[in-house]
């Protein structure tokens, strides 16, 4: 293999494929980037076994060059030694020959690197997707979907698939939903040839999402395309492809867990609610469930919290809309505060039916998106 490089291009490709190697990992050439050159470009994968990566540099784009192959070939070279090497390298041209004992000379400028390398072949193959179940979101709506359900997704291992967020596609419209059964973040978007007549159900792991939402660059009108099949989904945008596994189990069906009716509804300034819960958890942190109380009537409300320790405190906050019963509630800030966090609307309204039951949380202006939290019984 022999080929050069322009080193911005290399540098933004290694940054992708690094996002899907794991040190941890039981498998060495894992811990490696496997770079394949050929006549159209140059193509550097990465992978951990859940997440896999690929990303493709053309020979010429946008009338530039890029890369040019004097012999096609490939290689694996350790990852954290190679992505800081290229970031250090001196000239803006990237020189790369390796040799039949798979030593790859690495030179730019004046300075000469050798990297020892291992053998391509050994490598797992990525899985090959038959691409008929193909759908298409904008990039930038896709990377609001993962931010506004991801956070809801468990931590912890005792029930894999509750650290997924189900995905079902159904009539065009993509449903997402995470639960870690204390709380609930969903969504729903449009998307363009996703109206198979079938409906078609997916647990994508959160961790995986994370990763995929850190390479989508920020060009919003880009589609992204997405393929899916029993076992593996994967994410092609621009010259990026994202594989992921899917989680198996049961997901639980939390249709049921959202009321259909409430007692009280309040709407409020999303960014005051926040800031006053903020400012309550500062006391509220010291205690063992960071918990918030909110107490309403008429649309005055209260949001208090104390610490035995250290004090209380209390923050009056005017509500846009007061509808039903005086209400008094308690739960945990971070969750509240995870929630608003979330929604770009300047109002939200909230929904209570009692104080032992699921608080809803909506943005004023927009119907696809809710989030749920369980209160905490204090009183």
């Amino acid at each position: 293999m022999k080929c050069s490089v322009q080193k911005d291009k290399l540098a933004e490709s290694v940054n992708q494929v690094m996002k899907a190697i794991s040190t941890k990992t039981t498998i060495p050439i894992l811990t490696g980037i496997k770079l394949t050159a050929g006549a159209d470009g140059l193509t550097l994968t990465g992978s951990n076994s859940d997440i896999s990566i690929k990303s493709y540099i053309p020979s010429i784009e946008d009338d530039k060059e890029n890369v040019t192959v004097d012999t096609a070939g490939s290689i694996i070279l350790p990852s954290r030694l190679f992505s800081e090497l290229v970031r250090k390298l001196p000239d803006d041209n990237i020189f790369i020959e390796v040799d039949t004992r798979l030593i790859a000379k690495i030179t730019s400028g004046r300075s000469e690197f050798t990297l020892n390398g291992l053998d391509p072949d050994e490598y797992p193959n990525l899985p090959v997707i038959n691409e008929k179940d193909v759908f298409s979101i904008k990039k930038d709506l896709l990377k609001d979907v993962v931010r506004q359900t991801v956070y809801a997704v468990s931590l912890s291992e005792t029930r894999p698939v509750l650290t997924g967020v189900k995905w079902t596609l159904q009539g065009g419209e993509l449903e997402c939903v995470a639960t870690d059964s204390h709380r609930l973040a969903q969504r729903s978007v449009p998307v363009e040839n996703g109206n198979t007549g079938e409906t078609r159900e997916m647990v994508i792991p959160g961790t995986s999402l994370n990763e995929l939402s850190k390479i989508l660059d920020d060009d919003d009108d880009k589609m992204v395309d997405i393929v899916m099949t029993s076992n593996q989904i994967l994410f092609k945008s621009s010259n990026v492809q994202f594989y992921s596994r899917l989680l198996d189990g049961n997901y639980p069906d939390t249709s049921r867990l959202i009321p259909s009716e409430s007692k009280t509804e309040m709407t409020l300034s999303t960014r005051d609610l926040y800031h006053a819960i903020e400012r309550a958890s500062l006391l509220a942190k010291e205690e063992r469930n960071n918990v918030v109380k909110l107490r309403a009537e008429g649309d005055e409300v209260e949001i208090s919290s104390q610490s035995l320790e250290l004090g209380r405190v209390f923050e009056m906050l005017h509500a846009e809309k007061f509808e039903g019963d005086a209400l008094r509630i308690s739960f945990s800030a971070k969750f509240m505060m995870d929630a608003l966090g979330k929604i770009d609307a300047e109002n939200v309204k909230i929904y209570f039916i009692g104080p032992m039951r699921p608080i809803i949380i909506r943005p004023v202006g927009d119907d696809d998106i809710l989030m749920l939290i369980l209160p905490i019984r204090t009183f």
